[in-house]
């Protein structure tokens, strides 16, 4: 993919609008705010290997929690795709900022750790400074160490912090 700054987006709530990274704003079906986070689901209508996608936002762990939809024929064995993530919120708007870091739960299984190589490009590139970047590394080795602690079941482990996620 080649060195990027940080990924920014941005979650209006009142507008039921996400604007993703490269700008392009569009339409949200469904937001919902929980004590402990803003969950989202939107289709993807123009994107070659996606139709929905659903995510959980989690400002206390420093994470989202994405389950895609997969057209036919693209499929991936996954279950959930976590972003390492900083998430602002300004009222009705929230935001998140990329961080690099990507776990790949695979239930009951393993976790995959990817894109180290772009955390360590991109704090060489000076794009992210060195506190955000380990809070990045700090944030995915407590989420691979509590996943693993609880037989990669991110469900298991969101339940000891008190999170139930709903995907509806």
């Amino acid at each position: 993919m080649g060195i990027h700054a940080p990924k920014i987006e941005t979650f209006d709530v009142a507008g039921g609008t996400n604007t993703d990274p490269k700008g392009f704003v569009r339409a949200v079906d469904v937001y919902r705010e929980t004590p402990f986070g803003l969950y989202l689901s939107r289709p993807m209508p123009d994107h070659p290997t996606l139709t929905h996608l659903r995510s959980w936002l989690l400002p206390g762990l420093g994470i989202r929690v994405t389950d895609f939809s997969w057209k036919p024929g693209h499929e991936r064995l996954q279950d959930h795709y976590l972003d390492v993530v900083d998430i602002a919120r300004d009222g009705a708007v929230w935001r998140t900022e990329d961080h690099y870091v990507d776990l790949v739960v695979h239930t009951g299984e393993r976790t995959e750790v990817l894109d180290l190589d772009e955390l360590a490009e991109a704090v060489a590139a000076g794009l992210l400074d060195t506190d955000r970047a380990a809070r990045a590394l700090t944030t995915s080795h407590r989420t691979l160490a509590g996943l693993a602690e609880h037989g990669h079941d991110l469900e298991r482990w969101l339940a000891t912090r008190d999170v139930t996620l709903t995907w509806g």
